[in-house]
């Protein structure tokens, strides 16, 4: 280990507030606790409502002059903290698999996301400059102009923590925005701290990223409520998101959620079924089916329902489960309470009539990857968003019930569809309602210049791309009388 990583640890005791690494005395503390081997991985102070206040403080008077920074120097630092990432990928990837559970491709593969949508970030700058639009009245210079909305809140999950910060700090700060950051409590380090630290070693100045760790309940409202935010970035449940748009809707805050899932993966009788398998195992079992876009639901064609499930069946209980994070699969779950919730959906769906085919035991915070057939739409582990390595496959009969089955939830986040022939597939993703779905693969799908997000209990507005671009920018129409108007009065 680097002493640069040896210098950045000895920082995970504290709060991130105006440039500042500081260890409050007499604060609450939480306990970060390894997932994958128990060990506690930092002990760190909570932030309190009035070190929220401080934070919106220090961020509402620091992006006044940010916002006036040449964009080429803004541009700069978002591309000085992708240099530092690459140089610190094995310390982020080590610090996710300790504290989030992530297996060790799972944690590459965030760093990847994260880097790229950093990437795209650098454009923002240059990108944000608005138009001229012609006028109604003679002689009239119409200008909109975009300019950032000044502070944004930004509150992060635990699942992909670092990635899930990073697409909405990076696009904010580069837009000339400051930032409080509320990360998840079971990964305050990945989902917070860390960006702290790597964009304090990019040179940004000093308060525009703080960083506030602490309970939702408290801190997390705090963050939503303050009425010096502008915008408020929320990652995470629905019924949270709920709570998260109405205290951010009570300023007049523009509320930006991504929320839970229920995605389907639907299989017609004429798919490949080899590539519809391999995309079901993928999209089921990544990072434990704690990815708000898995697959929740796998409905299949009566005609091939069974040797799907023979085959899927199959490939997971050859899947290699464990702590060992370089080596397995299929990783631990965050917490007790997630796996317990996760074990009570499997037994109640078994309980109404489903069939265990594989998995459904536990090893600490370790469940089997498992199967589940003879599922109907109704049953706990299908229409609940399960967030575990679990696979409830239900047949239908015809495209039309498919689409029916598919869209019998409130949520409508991702999805995918296997068909051989392409215009079945494409008729049917266009009928399922969703905000993101993909014709021959799984719904685990993020590109940073692709827009993301869902609809119905899934979100409001979109990340990645132009959209985030427009979320964190706000217009203003300045027009120019080059001419003497002519009024009637």
């Amino acid at each position: 280990m680097s002493s640069q990583t040896t210098d950045a640890e000895t920082k995970w005791n504290g709060l991130y507030i105006d440039g500042e690494w500081r260890q409050p005395e007499g604060a609450a503390e939480t306990t970060v606790t390894s997932p994958a081997t128990g060990e506690v991985v930092a002990t760190i102070p909570q932030a309190t409502e009035d070190d929220v206040d401080e934070a919106y403080a220090v961020a509402e008077q620091a992006q006044t002059e940010w916002a006036q920074t040449p964009p080429q120097e803004r541009a700069a630092v978002i591309e000085s903290a992708v240099e530092r990432l690459q140089e610190r990928q094995d310390e982020v990837v080590d610090l996710l698999g300790r504290e989030a559970g992530s297996i060790v491709p799972k944690g590459a593969k965030e760093v990847q996301l994260a880097t790229g949508m950093m990437n795209v970030a650098t454009s923002f700058p240059f990108r944000d400059g608005g138009d001229h639009e012609k006028s109604i009245i003679p002689g009239k210079e119409n200008v909109v102009e975009r300019e950032p909305v000044g502070v944004v809140g930004v509150i992060s999950p635990w699942n992909f923590p670092f990635h899930l910060s990073m697409r909405a700090v990076a696009p904010a700060l580069a837009l000339g925005n400051a930032v409080v950051l509320k990360p998840a409590g079971d990964t305050p380090i990945t989902g917070g701290l860390l960006l702290a630290d790597i964009f304090e070693e990019a040179g940004l100045p000093d308060g525009l990223l703080n960083v506030v760790p602490g309970p939702g309940s408290t801190v997390g409202d705090a963050v939503a409520s303050d009425e010096r935010a502008e915008v408020v970035a929320f990652t995470g449940s629905t019924e949270v998101g709920r709570q998260v748009a109405q205290r951010a809707a009570e300023n007049f805050a523009e509320p930006a959620l991504e929320l839970g899932g229920n995605n389907v993966h639907i299989v017609t009788d004429d798919a490949d079924l080899e590539q519809a398998v391999d995309a079901g195992v993928f999209g089921t079992f990544m990072h434990q089916g704690q990815v708000c876009i898995s697959i929740n639901r796998h409905l299949v064609h009566e005609d091939v329902y069974d040797e799907y499930v023979e085959r899927l069946t199959e490939r997971a209980a050859q899947l290699p489960a464990g702590t060992e994070l370089d080596e397995v699969v299929v990783g631990p779950i965050i917490n007790e309470t997630q796996r317990d919730t996760v074990l009570e959906f499997i037994e109640e769906t078994v309980e109404a009539g489903a069939t265990l085919e594989t998995g459904g035991e536990a090893d600490g915070l370790v469940i089997e990857p498992t199967v589940l057939s003879d599922v109907t739409n109704d049953m706990a582990a299908a229409c609940n968003e399960h967030f575990g390595p679990v696979a409830p496959v239900i047949p239908f009969s015809d495209d039309d019930e498919a689409v029916e089955m598919a869209n019998a939830t409130e949520y409508g986040l991702s999805g995918a569809v296997h068909a051989g022939d392409l215009e079945r597939a494409r008729d049917i993703a266009d009928r399922v309602e969703t905000g993101m779905i993909h014709i021959n693969d799984q719904p685990i799908n993020d590109e940073p210049h692709v827009p993301f997000g869902g609809v119905g209990a899934s979100g409001m507005g979109r990340y990645n791309a132009e959209a985030i671009l427009r979320k964190f920018t706000r217009t203003k129409w300045v027009s120019i009388q080059r001419e003497q108007r002519e009024y009637p009065f």
